[in-house]
């Protein structure tokens, strides 16, 4: 069973990823999108949504730290566990506190705004519980030690090497196998989430506008003076805005 969870679906997961979004990308263009439903309602969004995506920016670049810096790393530029810890729990809690509170704002607004509701798809519907549930273990593995009263887990001799690992080809199962059942739970969780991500609204998320960075400045000029409508041709054009109609009929009242 190890073997299975641990060495064989995390690979099914990445062909699952990469081939839904190649998929997704090449015959389903115009459903790349988030379905936006802020015509409908927009004052819960406002709240909502910064605080969802922000905090899930956090909790992503606090996995990315957590996940592929080795623990030998950061102890040679001088951070103890104990120091790393600390700071893992409290700006990972405030990260997994605010992404929780944006995404059940989010949930509580699709549920109680009609047009929201109704364009809610059942793919929707799974989509969040299965966000949701990643986001709740997640927070429950991070915060665990602290209503527990112990010190915690330290993930980063088992499930760190499990996920370094993985990208060798060379899966570490014996690590991933001995962590706590908390850490297996939000793990699956996790790999759940990413193999129905190309098939949701998720999917907005691997689009950047990176061609905007590239692209050309728009310049913007005045149409030659005989084009400009309602101006005879040798009529000087004036820069700024001029106003329309009102001076011949100030001219006409006088």
């Amino acid at each position: 069973m190890d073997i299975l969870l641990w060495g064989v679906l995390p690979y099914v997961m990445m062909v699952i990823l990469v081939g839904g979004l190649i998929w997704r990308y090449k015959y389903d263009q115009f459903g790349w999108t988030t379905r936006s439903s802020q015509l409908y309602e927009s004052r819960l969004l406002r709240i909502g949504s910064p605080v969802f995506h922000f905090g899930l920016l956090a909790v992503i670049a606090g996995h990315l730290f957590g996940l592929v810096i080795p623990m030998s790393w950061t102890q040679a530029v001088g951070m103890s566990q104990d120091f790393y810890h600390f700071n893992a729990l409290f700006v990972g809690g405030i990260a997994g506190i605010g992404t929780l509170g944006g995404i059940i704002l989010l949930i509580y607004r699709r549920r109680v705004t009609g047009p929201v509701f109704m364009a809610t798809t059942r793919n929707d519907k799974m989509m969040y519980v299965v966000l949701t549930g990643a986001i709740v273990f997640g927070l429950w593995t991070t915060l665990a030690s602290v209503f527990l009263g112990g010190e915690g887990h330290n993930y980063r001799e088992t499930v760190s090497p499990w996920f370094r690992s993985l990208f060798i080809f060379q899966p570490d199962i014996t690590s991933m196998a001995i962590a706590p059942f908390s850490f297996h739970l939000h793990t699956l969780v996790g790999m759940l989430l990413f193999t129905i991500w190309p098939f949701t609204r998720l999917v907005h998320a691997f689009t950047a506008p990176l061609h905007y960075l590239f692209r050309p400045y728009i310049v913007y000029r005045s149409r030659d003076k005989g084009r400009i409508a309602g101006r005879s041709a040798a009529e000087p054009v004036r820069r700024g805005w001029s106003a329309v109609g009102t001076r011949d009929r100030d001219t006409r009242n006088r």
